[in-house]
């Protein structure tokens, strides 16, 4: 058994396990996951492949569908990643409903969703080229919706628009593709340019129909915009990356880039028909706005197990993940551990109507994770309290409501720790009064204008939340916020707007303006949440964005074409200026630029 958790070890590339010492939680995990793919049996309803959270398109597009259309409970959007079983069999829900009368973008949106998931599509011996003729059977799938290339590339590559190479036999498929992603932008008053040179393959596939798998690897060098160099020197790590080495380039005269590598790796199948699982490297996100303050992607990828239960109009998932805590210096250290326990309850009371609750605890326990956590249906607080109160307790609850079929209100409110007499009767700006909230409105279809969408979100966050009094419990991973980018202390305002003129060009413009208090040399006032709040100097007069006061206003404006499916021309331009009561502190950012990508998102640094 010892040498089947070494070989899972190097198949899934875990950094946590050690020959000479296994770790509990993980050794119990891999002993139920092996238990799991000996004896699991093929259901109707299977967990699939995720959609990775880069591809924003994906998921703005069933944002649009759920508001527009309803939701039948076929899955539950607040809880991403969603996987693409669920996205295909909801868009073929709203493909054969009689009632729903689609525009022709949103035919297209479909149709996209049935290009880039034809894995998922039933079986059949007639596939249709792309000018819709008849061909001869080829042995694969396919609903009419499966699209056959007239003429692959040299007869074996991209055979279907969404693959470069693909495989599917009775009990096995499998797809590849390549990832490259190349920007490059030239900053107002910068000598060096600003780029982005990212390449990687991505692999996803299944066996029997019943487990299914994910890997992609990116090898990547950068060099960004000053305020975001500024960001990565302070926290010792990349938004959404984490570790990285320096990086000088000789041809582009570039000498204080990045070079770093990320990878993701997943097994997903069901336990029962109505129990998924998830197992292996990758990110969530809990929440139906831009920015989450329960868990979101701006950090690195992680180690985790993912059990999600659905259950009449219910969806409870359960996430087991082992975190790191800031970087350090010297290459060759172990990253100290830290581990996170969280559930999250997704009801939908009607087809247009949602309410969820959350709970999560952040524990530092060296080497070991603490086993009372992996009680699934369990207060976390109640165990934490019994323990001797050590770890970092959150809760919190979230709904949305499509109203009309023509917009969307949604929020989420998260609680660390508060007295209601100090918050509510003598508010005299207690410390310990820990909370965020959010308030957002989505608006599809925006003055009747088909794909014109619009969305407007609050977000505050109080002093020292997410914080805790042991440095190593913070609500981070490799230092970087697991919620929002601004870590805490802050009140900020996004607003977004999205239009496709024509299917294969979307351009998108956003602005962000957030006011934060920042800590001074004497004071911490509790935006930086590695740093432990006991080192307060106070316990009153904490309101939020007080402090040494930065004002942030972001504006960036993106327009992609689509030339072929997952391959893009893009542009961008962005402008960021911060104003502080401190002037060293101000910041001035004016860039523009473009590049092109093929089969990875738009990635944006907005914060």
């Amino acid at each position: 058994m010892k040498n089947m958790f070494l070989g899972l070890k190097y198949a899934l590339g875990c950094p946590c396990l050690h020959s000479v010492q296994i770790n509990a939680f993980v050794q119990k995990s891999l002993t139920l996951i092996l238990c799991f793919l000996i004896f699991a049996q093929s259901y109707t309803f299977s967990q699939g492949i995720v959609y990775p959270l880069t591809n924003e398109d994906v998921y703005h597009m069933v944002d649009r569908f759920e508001i527009l259309y309803g939701n039948p409970s076929i899955f539950y959007s607040s809880q991403k990643t969603f996987t693409r079983g669920d996205i295909t069999r909801y868009a073929q829900y709203l493909d054969t409903t009689a009632n729903i009368q689609l525009s022709n973008f949103d035919k297209n949106d479909i149709q996209y969703i049935y290009d880039d998931n034809n894995d998922w599509l039933a079986q059949s011996e007639t596939p249709t080229t792309l000018t819709g003729k008849k061909e001869t059977t080829v042995g694969t799938l396919a609903y009419p919706q499966y699209r056959l290339n007239r003429k692959p590339f040299l007869k074996f590559f991209y055979k279907t628009p969404a693959n470069f190479w693909e495989m599917n036999k009775e009990n096995f498929s499998l797809r590849l593709n390549p990832i490259l992603n190349f920007k490059i932008s030239q900053g107002r008053d910068d000598e060096e340019l600003i780029f982005m040179n990212q390449r990687g393959l991505e692999l996803r596939g299944s066996i029997d129909k019943r487990v299914h798998f994910y890997t992609n690897i990116l090898e990547s060098q950068a060099r960004f915009p000053d305020y975001a160099t500024d960001w990565i020197i302070k926290h010792r790590a990349i938004p959404g990356v984490g570790r990285y080495k320096t990086y000088q380039s000789l041809i582009f005269n570039i000498k204080n880039g990045y070079d770093f590598i990320n990878a993701q790796g997943l097994i997903s199948f069901n336990a029962t028909p109505h129990i998924g699982v998830q197992f292996g490297h990758g990110k969530n996100f809990i929440g139906d706005g831009m920015r989450s303050l329960f868990l979101s992607d701006f950090a690195n990828n992680y180690f985790f197990l993912k059990l999600n239960t659905k259950i009449w109009k219910f969806q409870y998932q359960n996430i087991f993940a082992e975190l790191a805590n800031q970087n350090v210096t010297n290459g060759d250290e172990l990253l100290p551990k830290k581990f996170i326990a969280l559930h999250h309850l997704s009801y939908n009371v009607t087809p247009n109507l949602n309410f969820g609750i959350f709970e999560s605890v952040i524990a530092s326990r060296k080497q070991q994770f603490e086993l009372q956590y992996l009680n699934p249906i369990i207060f976390y607080r109640s165990v934490e309290f019994a323990l001797g109160s050590p770890d970092n307790v959150s809760v919190g609850a979230n709904g949305k409501w499509n109203i009309g079929k023509k917009c969307q209100i949604y929020g989420q409110l998260m609680l660390d720790e508060f007295v209601f007499k100090e918050l509510f009767v003598d508010n005299k700006g207690w410390w310990a009064n820990k909370y965020g909230m959010q308030l957002g409105i989505k608006y599809p279809n925006a003055l009747g204008i088909d794909h014109f969408d619009l969305q407007l979100e609050y977000n505050k966050v109080r002093p020292f939340t997410y914080s805790h009094y042991d440095s190593t419990n913070h609500y981070t991973h490799i230092g970087v916020p697991l919620a929002h980018p601004l870590g805490s202390n802050f009140k900020e305002v996004i607003f977004k707007a999205r239009y496709q003129p024509l299917s294969k060009i979307v351009c998108e413009g956003r602005i962000m303006y957030a006011k934060q208090g920042e800590s001074s040399l004497t004071k911490n006032w509790g935006e930086t949440l590695t740093v432990p709040y006991t080192t307060r100097t106070d316990d009153y007069g904490y309101f939020t964005a007080e402090g040494v006061k930065a004002k942030i206003l972001l504006m960036s404006f993106d327009a992609s074409y689509q030339i072929y499916h997952n391959m893009f021309l893009d542009m961008h331009i962005l402008a960021r200026k911060k104003d502080s009561d401190d002037p060293t502190r101000n910041q001035r950012t004016l860039n523009f630029g473009g590049g092109f990508r093929m089969n990875i998102g738009n990635t944006r640094l907005l914060f």
